[in-house]
């Protein structure tokens, strides 16, 4: 396995992960966790597909940490509102 292989495996894990736990109600979409979940994993992935020049993935991973960003913060933010 290349060092490509793992990163986007380990990308995709973690995507995976996060949305298990949000399907069996574990993780909540509005916390934090699973925002972060997101970013490290499509990350990890959009790595991934750059280091191997496939930049459709990139895109669609750049796109979608990009978003799990914006997520995070506005999570973070109504936390600290609460608090």
């Amino acid at each position: 396995m290349t060092i490509p292989d793992l990163l986007g495996a380990l990308g995709v894990a973690i995507l995976l992960l996060a949305y298990f736990l949000n399907l069996f109600h574990i993780l909540r979409a509005e916390h934090p966790m699973y925002s972060a979940l997101n970013v490290l994993g499509a990350g990890l992935s959009g790595w991934a597909s750059w280091m191997i020049g496939f930049l459709p993935f990139v895109l669609l991973e750049g796109t979608w940490m990009v978003v799990s960003l914006i997520a995070l913060y506005r999570s973070i933010r109504l936390l600290k509102e609460d608090i």
